[in-house]
């Protein structure tokens, strides 16, 4: 709350502003926002004491006083987590990486913490050992293939399952404009598609390791997939009649899941899949799943 305060200030906006490009002393900001020191000054303390900027003593003539921005950017979430407050609800955070079965056609390739996995363009690259370790997955066309544990308690009965993942769609380093039909498959029954606006770069992704460079993908949008008694939803919408007692929930030990990208997608513009150390969220692809008893 204290720090939306003192940013809902234009003055304090420019200074944050101004700094993005390098320190600079009270008399410098003074100069360039055309305000009095004074006046500057207040501003400059205020955004202290939030520990939005710092303020360093560096040798000149004499001493003088130098600010720096802290941050380069502040997310709010706008929700409460409620999930850990509901009883019937089974929680799983699936890696990345650990796809049991895939297809993918180049542009393609798996991407580390710290360098690529296997060979860039290079559909093979998609069974190196290595990919349990992938952050970052991207393909073309095609897909990935995913199963978790069915730790539904026996004689309980589903009542919904809904997923949720960071992606986005694939283009040569990236493009705000580039549409992608992604569709997602739930114990080999297609769910529905959704369509990714573009692939997101140029600003770094939160969680985007400073090695990789900004102007390829950096980060996605949060999707949530939802299917209970009444249909299946992403992000409140309706995208189709599929319920949740039509996935049988209850008749194999795993519960699988597909996402990926048709050949015959209108926009075949590829698939961006994000791990907690890429992107904006800290997250692989989450499970809940919530039941009756």
């Amino acid at each position: 709350m204290e720090i939306s305060k003192v940013i809902a200030n234009e003055h304090r906006m420019n200074i944050l502003k101004i700094l993005s490009t390098g320190p600079h002393n009270v008399n410098e900001l003074s100069e360039k926002l055309g305000l009095p020191f004074s006046t500057t000054a207040v501003n400059v303390k205020k955004l202290e004491e939030v520990n939005l900027i710092i303020t360093e003593l560096v040798p000149g003539r004499g001493t003088q006083k130098v600010n720096s921005k802290n941050y380069d950017r502040i997310i709010i979430d706008l929700f409460t987590d409620d999930k850990q407050k509901e009883k019937n609800i089974i929680t799983i955070d699936m890696p990345i990486g650990e796809y049991v079965d895939c297809q993918a056609e180049a542009s393609c390739g798996l991407v580390g913490d710290r360098d690529y996995i296997g060979i860039q363009d290079d559909p093979r690259s998609f069974y190196e050992p290595g990919r349990r370790e992938a952050q970052l997955l991207y393909f073309r066309i095609g897909y990935v293939g995913y199963r978790y544990p069915n730790r539904i308690p026996y004689g309980a009965r589903a009542t919904e399952i809904e997923f949720s993942a960071e992606i986005c769609s694939e283009a040569p380093y990236h493009k705000l404009d580039w549409p992608s039909d992604i569709t997602m498959w739930v114990n080999d029954i297609e769910i529905g598609t959704w369509t990714s606006p573009g692939d997101f770069g140029g600003q770094r992704g939160f969680n985007t390791p400073e090695w990789w460079l900004t102007y390829f993908t950096q980060y996605g949008l949060l999707k949530h997939w939802k299917i209970n008694q009444n249909g299946s939803f992403i992000d409140g919408v309706k995208i189709s009649e599929v319920t949740v007692d039509d996935l049988n929930l209850n008749e194999k030990p795993y519960i699988s899941l597909q996402i990926g990208v048709k050949k015959d997608a209108v926009n075949a513009g590829g698939l961006n899949l994000f791990g907690p150390n890429f992107g904006n969220y800290r997250q692989g692809i989450i499970m809940n799943i919530r039941y009756d008893t």
